[in-house]
């Protein structure tokens, strides 16, 4: 186990915390990353377009000429492709873009996230904010105290501290998420991930 300081939300060191090697000291798998980062980027779409085909339109109950001596080229309903108005071939229908991907491989997907963090030197573990209540003014003071203030930042706090959540969500770069929402894009897609220390013990249970 490696050992990482806890800082308060003035900036100073106040204790420090073991981390599990198999999950903040493993080598990360970019492969598996990449795969569990897709499938969860793939679930988030709505799959909604939606387009009507010929069977869907309105009208075309009856041949709109006659099929000679027009000049025209023969058609048999105005709710056709080619005729304007008419259906759409191939168009796109409701859909869900998600995959399946091994509860394993998510796991392992976060695990190599939080190794790849905790490498780069970009965690940081906070002891709490206790927002005794929310404060956008609070919040940024206490970024600017741990130094990440500017930078597009990824805060994990416990499902609770609902103090915290109102405090940061309005802060531009910040993505404040319970840690029950935790997943392998939002570890990724940061400049520095902060996590309370209640957080902290949730993720080093649940991926142990």
């Amino acid at each position: 186990m490696s050992t990482v300081k806890i800082i308060d939300k003035t900036g100073k060191e106040s204790g420090s915390a073991k981390l599990q090697d198999n999950i903040f000291g493993i080598k990360p798998n970019v492969a598996v990353m990449h795969q569990v980062v897709r499938a969860e980027r793939a679930s988030w779409r709505q799959g909604s377009a939606s387009t009507k085909g010929r069977s869907d339109v309105s009208g075309g109950g009856r041949k709109p000429f006659r099929q000679k001596g027009t000049g025209r080229a023969r058609q048999g309903t105005i709710r056709a492709a080619q005729m304007r108005g008419g259906g759409v071939v191939f168009g796109p229908h409701p859909r869900s873009y998600g995959f399946k991907v091994n509860a394993k491989e998510v796991k392992l997907g976060m695990r190599s996230a939080l190794s790849a963090k905790q490498a780069d030197k970009e965690l940081i573990i906070v002891k709490d904010f206790d927002f005794k209540k929310p404060s956008t003014k609070d919040a940024v003071k206490a970024l600017k105290a741990l130094k990440v203030d500017g930078k597009r930042i990824t805060l994990v706090i416990s499902e609770e501290d609902v103090n915290s959540f109102l405090s940061f969500r309005n802060i531009e770069g910040v993505n404040v998420m319970p840690v029950t929402s935790m997943n392998t894009y939002d570890f990724v897609d940061n400049k520095a991930l902060v996590i309370t220390k209640d957080a902290l013990d949730h993720i080093q249970e649940v991926l142990a």
